[in-house]
């Protein structure tokens, strides 16, 4: 079971009573970012092209508790940017795990031999070890020879010394299925625990714009790859349904407000993939939010989303409404033959807007309008920062 028992037992009874209660909008898990910058430029990520200054920014111990505080969500994935980077990150997992969240902290691994001893093996924590296929795959992905290698190593140190240890594996245009079915056989070979996997986002800062995949081609893909594994036996770390919905199956809608994102600028609107503005709290984003102008079928940005950040909750919800639906699918795995289920309507969508440059210039002014101590203060930041750096990379 890719999940334990126990989370399964705690995170379904938490969702169970949020429909119980009759909240319509909840959060399943709360992606926390704590700083930005990252040790690879992967050509299909979109979150690090900002200015060094904002790329030194870092939440505190206590801004990423209080988010937390704040959301309440059951499952806490600590992401990036690179986490290990940030100097606190082991303060701010304990913090987590000390409240019963059960933490995924998301790491490329290039860090985890040397900071691994600052972590213990918990039933709140694993590890989250990004990789996008194969050896040929996963160094083309981030761009650069080697990661996969040491990835790898990564996982077998992590198990070695007791930790969970789960994949993120994201997929573009032109991937072999063959290739990731034969991917999937072999992490499951080294005793990772359960594999999360998602076609990648179309971010509009990605270097590489051209192998963001549609969703006919995303569903495509699922199909020939579920019907590739069939008996066996891989483990996800995802909903079934959600694992039907890639393989086109279900007419879902994103559910953005399932999984909200906290970073350096602030609560992100409308999700985690889409930085359309940014609340200064959970409720506000919640509640001021205009939810209907974003989503696959009313916004053009979302026309080709099928990521879990979205999706992975209106599968909860729909496991809720037909327990026998998620059982059956369960059972039999992701149907791979016959028609697909009925698209969403995008003849009512509304056109892309583009806000990434008044962001920027927004939160430049919050950091150059901070008092002389704080201006200091963040000078002696990013001393630290690129000496932590220039320590990490030696």
């Amino acid at each position: 079971m890719a999940v334990p028992l126990m989370q399964a037992v705690r995170v379904g009874s938490y969702v169970v009573k949020q429909h119980l209660k009759g909240r319509q909008k909840y959060p399943l898990v709360l992606m926390l970012e704590p700083l930005l910058r990252c040790n690879l430029a992967c050509s299909g990520c979109g979150k690090i092209d900002y200015p060094a200054e904002i790329l030194n920014q870092r939440l505190s111990v206590q801004e990423c508790l209080d988010a937390d505080a704040e959301c309440g969500a059951p499952v806490v994935a600590v992401a990036g940017g690179e986490p290990l980077l940030h100097k606190d990150m082991p303060k701010i997992i304990q913090g987590l795990i000390a409240r019963k969240r059960y933490v995924y902290l998301c790491t490329n691994g290039l860090l985890l031999e040397k900071k691994i001893d600052d972590y213990k093996p918990s039933p709140f924590f694993s590890w989250d070890i990004h990789l996008d296929g194969d050896q040929l795959m996963h160094d083309a992905s981030v761009c650069q020879e080697g990661v996969y290698d040491r990835a790898i190593a990564a996982i077998k140190l992590a198990k070695s010394k007791g930790f969970r240890v789960s994949i993120n594996c994201t997929l573009f245009d032109g991937t072999d299925p063959h290739r990731v079915a034969a991917f999937f056989d072999e992490v499951m070979a080294l005793g990772v625990d359960g594999i999360m996997t998602a076609p990648g986002y179309a971010y509009e800062r990605a270097p590489d714009q051209e192998h963001f995949l549609n969703r006919q081609k995303t569903k495509k893909l699922f199909r020939d790859i579920f019907r590739l594994g069939k008996g066996h036996k891989w483990r996800f770390t995802q909903s079934p349904l959600f694992l039907n919905f890639l393989a086109g199956n279900e007419s879902y809608h994103c559910t953005p407000w399932g999984k909200p994102l906290k970073t350096v600028f602030g609560w992100q609107r409308p999700c985690y993939l889409l930085g359309e503005g940014y609340a200064a709290s959970y409720a506000e984003l919640v509640n001021d939010t205009n939810w209907d102008l974003y989503g696959t079928g009313n916004y053009a940005k979302c026309a080709d989303c099928m990521v879990h950040s979205g999706y992975e909750s209106t599968a909860v919800k729909d496991a809720i409404q037909r327990p026998w639906h998620i059982a059956q699918v369960a059972l039999m795995g992701p149907k791979t033959e016959g028609p697909m289920a009925p698209e969403i309507d995008f003849s009512k969508q509304r056109p892309a807007e583009y806000a990434y440059t008044e962001q920027v210039e927004g939160l430049m002014q919050k950091i150059t309008a901070n008092a002389p101590s704080k201006r200091m203060t963040t000078i002696r930041r990013v001393k630290t920062v690129k000496k932590e750096e220039a320590t990490e990379n030696s």
